[in-house]
C-alpha cells in the first residue's frame, strides 16, 4: 500500500471520529500513523474482502473504521468492547456500518466468523481466562478462518518491559486506570494455538517502535 493511500485512509478514519470528540479523532490518527499493525493487516490481505470480521476488545473501533473505509466490502464487521466510554466513541464514529457489543470478553458470545482479531487484548485477562477465550475463538472460527492475535513477547527483555509500560500508560490515559498485565513468551502463545489445532506463524509487528509486539497469524484447519 502506498504512503499516499495510507494518508488518505488515515484522514478518512480520523474524520469519522470527529463526532466522538477531539481526543477520539486525534487518538485514531496517532494510532494509524505510528502503530504498524493496522495497515499491515490491511496491506497483507490478512482480512480478505467478503469476510465476517470480529474484533475482540475493539476499543473505540479504529481497525473497524479502517476496514469500513477501505472499500473492500465485508460480509459483516463486528466488535466487542467492555468499556462503555469506548463503545460510545465507536458508535459515534461508525454508526450502523459496524455491529458493536458492550460486553466482557470472558462471557461474551462469539459469533461464527471468518476472521477474528485481538490486538493487545489477551494480556489484560488472567491466564485461565486467556485459555478459555482462545478455546472459544477456535470454536467460533469458520473452517479455514484466521485468528490474528497481537501479543507482547514476554521473552524479549527490555523491549518487553517497554511494551508493558506503554500498555499501562495507554490504558491510564484512556480509562483512568492501569490494569495488571499477564504476558507470555510468543513461543508459549504459539504452542497454545497449536494445541487448539490452529496452525500459526509469527510476524514482527513493532516496526518504527521500541516495543516487542508480535502478530500471530493462526488458521483453523479446514
Amino acid at each position: 500500500m502506498s504512503r499516499q493511500e495510507r494518508e488518505r485512509l488515515t484522514a478518512a478514519v480520523s474524520r469519522r471520529f470527529a463526532p466522538a470528540g477531539h481526543f477520539a479523532r486525534y487518538y485514531a490518527r496517532g494510532k494509524l500513523r505510528h502503530d504498524p499493525v493496522y495497515f499491515e493487516l490491511l496491506g497483507r490481505g490478512l482480512v480478505p474482502a467478503g469476510a465476517r470480521v470480529l474484533d475482540l476488545g475493539c476499543g473505540q473501533g479504529i481497525l473497524l473504521a479502517l476496514l469500513a473505509e477501505s472499500g473492500e466490502g465485508f460480509a459483516a464487521l463486528r466488535g466487542i468492547e467492555r468499556s462503555a466510554a469506548e463503545v460510545r466513541r465507536a458508535r459515534a464514529a461508525l454508526g450502523r456500518a459496524v455491529e458493536l457489543d458492550e460486553a466482557d470478553l470472558c462471557d461474551a458470545k462469539l459469533p461464527a466468523s471468518d476472521v477474528i482479531v485481538a490486538i493487545d487484548v489477551l494480556h489484560y485477562l488472567v491466564p485461565a481466562a486467556q485459555e478459555q477465550l482462545l478455546a472459544r475463538v477456535a470454536e467460533a472460527l469458520a473452517p479455514g478462518g484466521a485468528f490474528l492475535l497481537r501479543v507482547c513477547d514476554a521473552a524479549a527483555g527490555l523491549r518487553a518491559r517497554l511494551t508493558r509500560l506503554g500498555d499501562r500508560l495507554g490504558t491510564l490515559s484512556k480509562l483512568g486506570r492501569a490494569g495488571r498485565l499477564h504476558l507470555r513468551p510468543a513461543a508459549e502463545w504459539r504452542a497454545r494455538l497449536e494445541a487448539l489445532e490452529l496452525a500459526n506463524e509469527a510476524l514482527p509487528m513493532s516496526a518504527g517502535t521500541p516495543f516487542a509486539n508480535v502478530l500471530l497469524c493462526a488458521r483453523r484447519r479446514g
